[in-house]
């Protein structure tokens, strides 16, 4: 059987790629990483916000093809159950998928003022009430998550889609030096200290590419 690919798009722009590759990573499967050329206009439609449809991350395995990011949270679960990637427990499943549903669909306002860029830092940034406001939100549900599972993970020691889901939003508070109270500071620095992390971001600093409209200008 041909092994499991990948498709993603910009490594240091693409929060929906890491999230896909995240994903993946976690659940163990043995795949093939398809990065797609810098210009492709539908990964570019991807990272700008410019399409409702999001074809990347796409993973094909065993005659699957599953391009939604949700989807292919589900898909790797059932294949991959021992992964984890949902609690066991029927009601932190619920609670797991709702988090990651919220983030999926929501939190605009917090993407297009806070875009992804991993090689970029922006002490002082200013961050308008707005999106403010989504990062409150993002606050309360780490707070809560982390309150009831005691951590160092959403939903306690093993990783789970949420972490995966949400692990974009922690690269925004690098780079934009959003400040947080120490416990989403500790869970940040999980985050970020995760190999897969360390690998992504050391991978996106060698892209070449720049996209003007993501970068920064005072």
């Amino acid at each position: 059987m041909a092994k499991a690919t990948l498709t993603i798009s910009s490594k240091n722009y693409s929060s929906w790629s890491l999230r896909g590759w995240l994903l993946t990573k976690f659940s163990g499967l043995d795949f093939e990483e398809i990065i797609t050329a810098p210009d492709d206009a539908s990964a570019r439609a991807e990272i700008l916000l410019l399409s409702s449809s999001i074809l990347v991350p796409c993973l094909r395995h065993e005659g699957a093809t599953v391009w939604d990011t949700l989807a292919i949270a589900e898909y790797l679960n059932e294949v991959m159950p021992s992964a984890g990637l949902l609690p066991d427990d029927r009601v932190q499943r619920a609670h797991c998928r709702s988090i990651c549903g919220e983030i999926h669909s929501g939190f605009t306002t917090l993407r297009a003022s806070l875009p992804v860029n991993l090689k970029g830092h922006f002490p002082g940034f200013k961050v308008w009430s707005r999106a403010q406001a989504d990062i409150d939100r993002v606050w309360f549900i780490w707070r809560d998550c982390l309150a009831k599972s005691g951590g160092p993970f959403l939903f306690g020691e093993k990783r789970t889609m949420a972490d995966a889901m949400y692990a974009p939003v922690v690269t925004r508070f690098v780079t934009y030096d959003v400040k947080l109270e120490p416990r989403l500071k500790a869970y940040a620095d999980t985050i970020m200290g995760m190999p897969e992390m360390k690998e992504w971001i050391a991978a996106a600093r060698e892209e070449p590419a720049e996209i003007e409209e993501l970068e920064v200008e005072y």
